[in-house]
């Protein structure tokens, strides 16, 4: 394999020791870059994005991560500076807040035999880092950015890996079957509501100690990279990540700061949000319905925002809007409007906690919360709403189809989460492979658990 040196290495694993090398991982020498590897279809940024590729259905691939000693040192220095000292949580309580992103360090990327060039790479989350790094686990959520350094590098400039420029490494945190992250994501799309694509990947990461085997991790789309051009055609329109009290959308609340925008960034100009708080909260929603209900559709998707509502109740997800002002995105799209699309599935497929997962009447959600209360109070919204949440089941969320999913998956995975190439203690959330096994189950026993309560509620 390219640059790979057998003696250096096990050198290297004689004088350090705990690390694994095997035959397929790249170490790399000191030495400029030349960019050999380098070519328009796999680098470059005027070729559309290789979905078979990269977000492949059938495979579990591979990816080595090569950082500098002294980067990673800083890496780790930051951490600690956000977040406390690694392995904190065992002897000092709960785990420190930080509400900075981790900072970015330069790797060499390494997949199928090729390499890519200076690659930002940082750690990622909010709570789900903040608990893994306290916990003492090294399996952190990873961000990849291809052209991070291309202001230091012109040479790298506009770098893409098969045509994605950012790509986000989800670790499975509080998911013992590792497959939440990977499906939920799909129920969505083949229900029409916009959502990013995931795989399954291996990753080694060598800081200076060879290559060690990190775990298991589901590698998701970015949002802002190429959700937008795929499946809305268009990157033009403004791109938000909400999270706040402003996020909520309850009246009066509206705040720059809780709508982060993506795309557009040097334009001050938030009116499509303001259009929808108006539209939301018009004076005549109850007196003149049909009035609200057109004024509402003019500037936000409400027809994907209650298909979303509909998989997501059926489902189970707290970990989102209803109980969070977070885990999900709007893109203005020029004939829709604000399109809802979620983020972050790994807690869904689950009752949840922090009150747990709404009901699937909705009955419990306040006005703190207008974007269901206000459609659940339509008769016509409302309607519409449990039409869908029956096709959920009949759909994407049909037991059968689901159960046989899971299977699928669970048995792709498994060489690479349990046994002799499994994750090892101080890289996995697994007290033991048992629970893998069992966490299967549970997904199995719920998918058929909610089908039944949808079958309940639409009878009544």
């Amino acid at each position: 394999m390219k640059k790979l040196f057998f003696a250096l290495s096990v050198a290297c694993l004689l004088c350090l020791g705990g690390c694994t090398l095997t035959e397929e991982t790249p170490v790399v020498a000191e030495g400029p870059l030349d960019l050999s590897d380098w070519t328009e279809l796999t680098h470059g940024n005027n070729v559309p994005p290789d979905y078979d590729i990269v977000f492949p259905d059938d495979e579990v691939k591979r990816i080595d991560l090569v950082i500098d000693s002294n980067d990673w040192q800083e890496m780790l220095d930051d951490m600690s500076d956000k977040y406390g000292s690694f392995g904190s949580r065992r002897n000092q309580g709960p785990a420190q807040m930080s509400d900075e992103n981790p900072i970015f360090a330069p790797c060499q990327f390494f997949f199928e035999d090729r390499e890519w060039y200076k690659v930002g790479v940082r750690f990622k989350g909010n709570s789900s880092l903040q608990n893994t790094w306290s916990q003492g686990i090294w399996k952190l959520a990873l961000k990849l950015d291809f052209d991070q350094y291309e202001s230091d590098y012109p040479e790298i400039r506009d770098q893409r890996f098969y045509g994605f420029r950012q790509l986000s490494m989800s670790n499975n945190y509080e998911d013992i079957s590792l497959l939440r992250e990977r499906v939920v994501p799909e129920i969505f799309r083949e229900f029409g509501v916009r959502a990013p694509h995931t795989a399954f990947y291996r990753v080694y990461i060598d800081h200076g100690q060879g290559p060690l085997y990190f775990g298991l991790y589901t590698m998701v789309e970015v949002v802002d990279d190429t959700v937008m051009g795929d499946q809305f055609g268009s990157e033009d329109g403004n791109c938000y990540k909400p999270d706040g009290t402003g996020a909520s959308f309850a009246q009066g609340t509206f705040s720059e700061d809780d709508f982060v925008k993506k795309t557009n960034e040097d334009t001050g100009d938030w009116n499509d949000i303001l259009d929808l708080f108006d539209a939301l909260h018009a004076d005549y929603r109850v007196s003149d319905p049909a009035s609200w209900r057109t004024q509402l559709e003019a500037v936000f998707n409400v027809d994907g925002f209650l298909k979303w509502l509909a998989v997501n109740a059926v489902i189970q997800n707290w970990d989102t809007y209803g109980r969070m002002t977070h885990n999900y995105y709007l893109y203005n799209d020029a004939s829709l409007g604000l399109t809802w699309i979620p983020w972050d599935n790994n807690e869904a497929l689950d009752e949840g906690k922090r009150g747990g997962a709404l009901s699937l009447g909705l009955t419990e959600v306040s006005y703190q919360w207008p974007l269901i209360r206000y459609l659940m109070d339509d008769d016509t919204y409302r309607s519409k709403y449990l039409s869908y949440a029956a096709d959920v089941v009949d759909g994407p969320f049909k037991p059968s189809g689901m159960i046989a999913r899971y299977r699928y998956l669970h048995s792709l995975i498994e060489p690479y989460v349990t046994g002799t190439d499994g994750e090892v203690s101080g890289y996995t959330f697994l007290g033991s492979s048992t629970y893998f096994y069992s966490a299967l189950d549970d997904l199995i026993a719920h998918v058929q658990e909610r089908a039944a309560m949808v079958a309940g509620v639409s009878n009544e």
